[in-house]
């Protein structure tokens, strides 16, 4: 070859030229490229990615800036320097970078965690490279490469198909077309439409039904898919977690504009200056917010990441870690989650249940692999496959005069999968392999002996796979599902997976945690109910896909709410059942690793995979275990519990403490002549106690919060704040009687008095609030906790004595008022601990009163997740619900 190849051809003009003229355009072969040349492409073309998760810290940066609580920093730190209080000006400045430069710390390391969860999830293809067949990283694929394709993968690059056998692909994503786009290797006339391009596969499109083969002529941004991901924006839609945490900063904002409106018109009424009645309520109304809970949030979200990754599950957006904490329905495969997933051959049996070498001849007739001679690789090969050919040896009976003339692959709806085979008397043969009860339906005569071997091997929780033939004499050399009739049933394929033994152990931690276990499986219901009765989890019953399909609404909804299996059924009745759950206000699971999963992970509140899962399960997919197990998952329900949880906390002590300070503050504006605190010692003192905070991420957290899901409640958030913010104010008042009538206060005195006993009991309140139990006795804070908590409360009272204190207003207090401080915080510790049992002692107190979901928001939330990092990621389209039978 001569010349530099080309490294760019247009699907259009790719599906309009022979296969072998593509091919020689791009300086390629049948058997593929070299290793070398693979390399030197690679150096030109560049990574097969869409777009890499790269970790800006300008963006970072920039997110922080456009928050309202800043710009509104900012504005008062303007308004004090150009009405000549340059010192409030100052120090507003300080906070105002203590502000961003916390945030920016904080979400940096978060975007940092995310990339690196990104980093480790990987897709791989099958491609030809010296001849032989190679795996490789989806990232390294370069035009000229000869691709691999099989049921429910996606397609990795735009390809020129080779060959083609039942290929048909899910275009949607690209043509808005639902229905599947077969596929063929012939020409098509110049001019052809996107979606009429039957000789390409698309990019991000979807393996629907059989194999095939391609040439990569189109990489990246230069593929059709690439092009429009590329034009697209990054914005993804709101997670719940993040819609609880908006209409929280609504609830804020009403209660500042409140505040803020009420401290104006009183100070006017009492004819204050105006400047300064506008700067105070400015700083009553940023006191309010918790002016670090977005680095709160990420800290939380980050440090629930790592521990995450730790116990190996994969969290792609780290908002989505509450919504895994949230779900209490888990609808399951079996295989591998609840059996050991490790599929090994038993025998071979003949309808009349005695051993049949036929049957097993048969069901390697049928298997569905292309062994490439060259590089000894079974290509396509599913575990049933596998493991009949693990049995067979090397050399199985296929090598023994048998010639594969055509095949007709496995779909999910035909449940099985067909060959046309020439046999060593050069007679030709249809051999079929599938689900028993599809396969003997097709069979011309069946015995009541055969269904006696099949119930007894079901019963004994075998996974079977019927074989049957028939003559084919002069038969055309290709097959038609027509041809799957009037079948002599040959006998059975008997396989053994073994309930796993862990799980059993799994199940009642994930009972432990409140969540009903499902189970949706493809297998026979005396199958799954065998196994779920060895691990101990008590079935509810169990109903097939035909079942299902005969019931109507109502029916469906009663069956779902109280079956623990559903054996035999669709990908649609699979999306229908976790649509139905949710309808009755239950959060949902779904863990699945098929194609055949893809349609019920979009459906569920929280779609669950694993790192050896189909590219299209782990794109469909919010979390990826690593590790196939429900342990694995029951760790990650836990942890997504935990950082909730300490999320919450933050909230709640702030909001409390805030509020009761804020109005201590408007309170007392209305009666002194003096403004109770300066508007910078508010910042000051609400930054301190921010700061605090930063530790709750890592706090320990009860036991019993782990047991149910928690969500976002704003009603209890707003129930909490009006309650325990007027018991801060009630020793706020007591403080300013003190301060008055006791030490005869000035208001640099008083500024400073209230000031220390605000941050005590602000931060001081955080080990009673983090629980409902008793705090140190019966429920342990962190040590970072306690040692934050202290040393911020050290930093407080150091400020008012040092020579930064004058320059804030401060001045130093007599030791007497650190005496009446003590008594103060215990007997405020005290009351405190008395008003939790008063609060929580009326249950519904604390149950969720608010559950944001909807079936829209999650679908279009998952249909923009085409940004993974690192590799080539497809957006899946959104998925209208299944139709209701």
């Amino acid at each position: 070859m001569t010349g530099l190849p080309v490294l760019h051809i247009a699907a259009a003009d790719a599906a309009a030229g022979e296969s072998t003229d593509v091919l020689s355009r791009l300086q390629s072969s049948s058997t593929g490229l070299s290793s070398a040349d693979a390399a030197a492409r690679l150096a030109v073309a560049g990574p097969n990615a869409v777009r890499s998760h790269g970790v800006s810290a300008l963006a970072v940066l920039g997110r922080q800036l456009r928050s309202a609580l800043l710009l509104l920093l900012s504005a008062t730190a303007v308004a004090s320097f150009f009405l000549g209080d340059r010192n409030d000006a100052v120090i507003i400045g300080v906070i105002l970078l203590a502000s961003i430069g916390l945030g920016f710390v904080n979400e940096y390391r978060a975007e940092r965690a995310s990339a690196a969860l990104h980093s480790r999830q990987r897709h791989t293809v099958v491609v030809l490279r010296d001849g032989a067949a190679a795996t490789i990283d989806v990232t390294e694929l370069v035009p000229g490469d000869v691709v691999h394709l099989v049921l429910g993968e996606l397609v990795p690059a735009d390809l020129r198909l080779l060959s083609a056998t039942g290929l048909e692909c899910d275009e949607s994503v690209l043509t808005g077309e639902s229905e599947p786009a077969a596929k063929s290797v012939d020409p098509v006339p110049p001019g052809t439409a996107l979606a009429d391009l039957a000789g390409c596969a698309f990019m991000g499109t979807v393996v629907h039904a059989g194999t095939g083969t391609g040439v990569v002529v189109a990489t990246g941004a230069d593929a059709e898919f690439g092009r429009i991901a590329v034009g697209l924006g990054e914005r993804e839609p709101e997670t719940e977690f993040q819609i609880g945490l908006r209409r929280f900063s609504v609830l804020l904002l009403q209660v500042a504009v409140a505040l803020t409106a009420t401290i104006v018109v009183t100070n006017l009424v009492l004819q204050r200056p105006l400047i300064e009645s506008l700067l105070f309520a400015f700083a009553i109304a940023v006191g309010i917010t918790p002016q670090l809970l977005p680095a709160v949030v990420s800290t939380s979200l980050a440090e629930g990441s790592r521990r995450l990754a730790r116990r190996k599950v994969l969290v792609k957006r780290l908002v989505c870690i509450e919504d895994l904490g949230d779900i209490d329905i888990l609808l399951t495969d079996k295989t591998g989650t609840l059996t050991d997933g490790r599929i090994g051959f038993r025998e071979a049996l003949a309808p009349s249940g005695a051993p049949s070498s036929a049957a097993l001849l048969h069901g390697l007739l049928a298997t569905e692999t292309d062994t490439d001679t060259a590089g000894g690789v079974r290509l396509g090969s599913n575990a049933l496959d596998t493991a009949l050919w693990a049995a067979a040896g090397p050399t199985g009976p296929v090598a023994d005069g048998y010639t594969r003339l055509a095949t007709l692959p496995f779909d999910h709806e035909r449940r099985m999968s067909s060959t046309l085979v020439r046999g060593p008397d050069g007679e030709s043969l249809i051999v079929v392999k599938g689900a028993p009860e599809t396969v003997l339906d097709r069979c011309a005569d069946v015995g009541t002996a055969a269904h006696t071997v099949l119930n007894g091997l079901f019963a004994q929780g075998s996974r079977v796979v019927a074989v049957a033939s028939k003559p084919a004499p002069g038969h055309a050399d290709r097959l038609v599902p027509d041809d799957e009739h009037g079948l002599i049933l040959t006998g059975f394929l008997v396989f053994l997976d073994r309930p796993k033994t862990s799980a059993a152990a799994s199940l009642t931690r994930l009972a432990a945690l409140g969540i009903t276990v499902k189970v949706a499986t493809g297998d026979n219901p005396q199958v799954a109910e065998k196994v779920c009765a060895d691990l101990g989890l008590v079935s509810g019953g169990s109903l097939t896909g035909s079942d299902l399909a005969g019931l109507d609404d109502a029916q469906f909804s009663e069956a779902a709410l109280r079956a623990t299996i559903f054996a035999r059924v669709s990908p649609e009745q699979k999306a229908r059942l976790v649509e139905t759950l949710r309808t009755h206000g239950r959060s949902v699971g779904f863990l699945g690793d098929g194609v055949n999963d893809a349609l019920a992970l979009h459906t569920a509140d929280v779609g669950i995979s694993v790192d050896s899962a189909t590219d299209v399960a782990k794109d469909a997919a919010d979390v990826v275990l690593l590790e196939k197990d429900l342990g694995v998952l029951a760790d990650g329900v836990t942890e997504g519990r935990r950082t909730f949880t300490n999320t919450i906390k933050y909230v709640l002590m702030s909001t409390s403490s805030n509020f009761g300070n804020m109005f201590s503050a408007a309170a007392a504006s209305a009666v002194l002549d003096f403004l109770p605190m300066l508007p910078s010692q508010i910042l000051l003192n609400n930054l301190l106690y921010d700061t605090s905070q930063l530790a709750i991420p890592g706090d320990r957290v009860d036991e019993e919060q782990l047991h149910a899901p928690s969500h976002w409640d704003i009603a209890f958030i707003r129930r909490f704040m009006l309650f325990f913010g007027p018991i801060s104010s009630l020793f706020d008042f007591i403080t300013f009687g003190i301060m008055l009538g006791v030490f005869a206060a000035g208001p640099e005195l008083f500024h400073t008095g209230w000031f220390v006993e605000s941050l005590a009991t602000q931060t001081l309140i955080v080990f009673a609030i983090r629980t409902r139990r008793v705090p140190f006795l019966r429920s342990r804070p962190s040590l970072g906790l306690v040692l934050t908590v202290a040393g911020v409360l050290a930093v407080g009272i150091a400020i008012t004595v040092s020579p930064l204190g004058a320059d804030l207003g401060f001045t130093p207090l007599p030791i007497g008022f650190f005496l009446t401080l003590v008594v103060l915080v215990i007997g405020y510790l005290v009351l405190i601990e008395y008003a939790k049992r008063v609060f929580y002692a009326e249950p519904m107190r604390y149950l969720p009163a608010v559950r944001w979901r909807g079936h829209e928001h999650r679908i279009h939330r998952r249909a923009a997740r085409f940004s993974t990092p690192t590799h080539l990621r497809a957006p899946t389209p959104p998925t209208p619900a299944p139709p209701v039978r």
